[in-house]
């Protein structure tokens, strides 16, 4: 049986003020270095862009407030459950810049609680609006063919760090992105579909007829699969 991994396009993680103010800061910072820094042996042959070097002073204070920002967005909690969420790495593509398939380290180490994590869940955070770049979408493939991702500024996509995915080259412009990854609760991709599924249907109902016996009792299934399928 093939199951359709889920993507999700989380609208207004960051808004426009804050992508503007962010991107004035980016487009200042004298921290960018060669992204292949950051990518394994395999990766290195297939990534050129550039990144804000996570040991620069200038990364702490640009990650911060990403990670704020996804940390409390409710639509992303309820699609990750996540259980940890990585600083996240800030990547431009331009002058023909582009990353090819791959897919991303299973286990990263994580600087903020000091251990490796497992990581279930990608995320990019769009920080150019479309028409700033031409070429540079982000390709993630499934089971179903090859899903073209190029998002406004501020919104942001969340897929399975399972799938395999691409950046293309960009041929104008720039093409800046914060890129992270959830360690969720619940590892599997298709458990994680089902509650989040479940979760959307449940608030929909209570916004329609409130709170009654029926709404209550899937309630109570929700949490009830987290439980067994949770690992806390």
């Amino acid at each position: 049986m093939q199951i359709k991994l889920m993507m999700l396009h989380i609208p207004e993680i960051l808004s426009k003020q804050q992508v503007a103010d962010l991107r004035q800061q980016l487009d200042s910072s004298q921290a960018w270095v060669q992204g292949q820094h950051s990518a394994g042996f395999q990766a290195q042959k297939i990534k050129n862009n550039l990144q804000i070097d996570p040991n620069s002073i200038a990364y702490q204070s640009f990650s911060a407030k990403i990670l704020q920002a996804l940390q409390h967005n409710i639509l992303l909690k309820s699609a990750a459950l996540p259980k940890h969420i990585l600083p996240p790495l800030f990547n431009c593509y331009q002058d023909q810049g582009h990353y090819g398939n791959h897919v991303d380290n299973a286990v990263q180490y994580s600087s903020s609680i000091g251990q490796a994590i497992r990581t279930d869940v990608s995320i990019t955070v769009f920080l150019s609006e479309p028409d700033e770049y031409a070429g540079g979408e982000l390709i993630v493939e499934d089971n179903y063919g090859s899903h073209e991702v190029k998002l406004d500024a501020g919104d942001a996509i969340l897929y399975p760090a399972t799938s395999l995915h691409r950046v293309e080259a960009v041929t104008q412009g720039k093409r800046i992105a914060a890129c992270t990854w959830i360690q969720s609760m619940v590892k599997d991709d298709w458990q994680r579909s089902m509650l989040f599924n479940l979760d959307m249907n449940i608030i929909k109902l209570r916004q329609q007829i409130g709170d009654n016996e029926e709404i209550l009792g899937l309630t109570s299934h929700y949490h009830n699969l987290l439980r067994q399928w949770g690992d806390l």
